[in-house]
């Protein structure tokens, strides 16, 4: 499982929130949610930047990027 996958639903467990909540706050479809998690589809750039702001973390971090 990806890095991104995996801290997508970590975070979103944490946080106590459906896929589809996630989804209408970032202005995507809960199925969106449900393929990234699933690792079917990644998404592109702006809805990273979306998640990052929505859970106050870095894109490199939801990424799993480690420098």
């Amino acid at each position: 499982m990806s890095d991104f996958s995996e801290n997508l639903k970590e975070l979103r467990a944490e946080k106590g929130i459906s896929q589809a909540t996630l989804a209408k706050a970032i202005g995507v479809t809960q199925k969106a949610i449900d393929f990234w998690e699933k690792e079917i589809n990644e998404p592109k750039a702006s809805y990273i930047i979306a998640l990052s702001r929505y859970f106050g973390v870095t894109s490199d971090y939801l990424l799993g990027i480690e420098i």
